[in-house]
């Protein structure tokens, strides 16, 4: 059967949706989001990227691959290697066989990126489908139309170094189970949500790791070094905006998710709630743009208004949140 490529917001969960679909069970991206229990927040400021915190907006690479398992019931089988020959040899033998495989690579080394675009993060997700020759076809979520890579820089994205390194993981449907209880899944992932946001017990996680962040940022002013605070600032609309989908980006794919399972279950809060987590995602939007002016000289640097955008978005957050656990599926 010939691989049907479609365009996708996010590398994970597009590429999750991509291979179940092509094997008949039709989950979206949103649906595959939101059954793994994907968003999240978290502020990590003891592990570093470029020598800056972590932001995060979604919980940790493979986190996608994990949930839609245990949630639909089907079995990915995942490999990695020590060798890069013999995962390259792998991966030409499940191409041979009809096989199309997920990978999990680094941005920096696939040439179809552009220049600009390119960034030493090792957990982007793509599917191989066909190998013409030396090159691969690629289906790439995030491009709108299939991609080629030549083997030789397949590899090396696929066994690149460093933070979240791939180690050659390749993954693809083992076992395609009959459909679960759609409703009883969307109920657990809910459930499971609005713990991550409200519950965590540290206080870099959720709607606590907001204030904690916000917090930071307005202790910025007071920083005697202005360019490390400018940088500080910069960094975190990089995280939030362009490793991945960001912070906005993923609470869209979230009220996707909530509006197609209030379709799906009949149920009418639902979507109601999907259109106040698009409002939520509006509003880190506002914050980045905010933010990047500032980086830019657009508008002078004000770190307390800064502050302020994120602690509404945190209040914005506990109160949909909140709504949300109360909600029956």
């Amino acid at each position: 059967m010939q691989f049907e490529h479609r365009h996708a917001a996010h590398c994970e969960s597009g590429t999750v949706s991509a291979l179940l679909r092509h094997h008949d069970i039709e989950v979206s991206e949103a649906m595959a989001f939101g059954l793994a229990s994907a968003l999240a927040f978290a502020y990590l400021p003891f592990i570093k990227v470029a020598g800056l915190p972590l932001i995060s907006y979604r919980m940790p690479p493979k986190a996608i691959l994990k949930g839609v398992q245990a949630q639909l019931g089907v079995r990915l089988r995942c490999e990695t290697f020590r060798d890069a020959a013999r995962g390259m040899a792998r991966l030409d033998e499940l191409l041979g066989r009809g096989q199309p495989v997920g990978l999990q690579t680094s941005v920096y080394w696939l040439p179809y990126f552009p220049p600009d675009m390119r960034f030493h993060f090792n957990a982007h997700n793509l599917v191989v489908y066909e190998k013409q020759g030396d090159d691969y076809l690629i289906s790439d979520p995030v491009f709108e139309t299939p991609v080629r890579s030549a083997a030789a820089d397949l590899q090396k994205a696929r066994f690149a170094r460093g933070l979240l390194a791939p180690h050659g993981l390749l993954y693809y449907p083992e076992r395609i189970a009959p459909p679960r209880d759609l409703r009883r899944a969307v109920l657990g992932a809910i459930r499971r949500t609005t713990r991550i946001m409200l519950h965590a017990p540290l206080p870099f996680i959720g709607v606590r790791g907001i204030r904690l962040l916000a917090r930071r940022i307005g202790k910025l002013a007071q920083s005697r070094d202005p360019d490390h605070a400018a940088l500080f600032i910069g960094h975190h609309v990089r995280m939030q905006e362009e490793i991945g989908t960001g912070g906005g980006g993923f609470r869209f794919i979230y009220a996707s998710f909530l509006q197609e399972a209030g379709e799906r279950l009949g149920n009418a809060a639902l979507p109601e709630l999907a259109a106040e987590m698009t409002a939520v995602g509006d509003h880190w939007r506002e914050f980045a743009l905010a933010a990047a002016r500032m980086c830019r000289g657009r508008t002078a640097m004000d770190f307390a208004r800064l502050e302020n955008l994120l602690l509404e978005a945190a209040a914005r957050e506990e109160i949909f949140f909140r709504a949300l656990a109360a909600c029956k599926a």
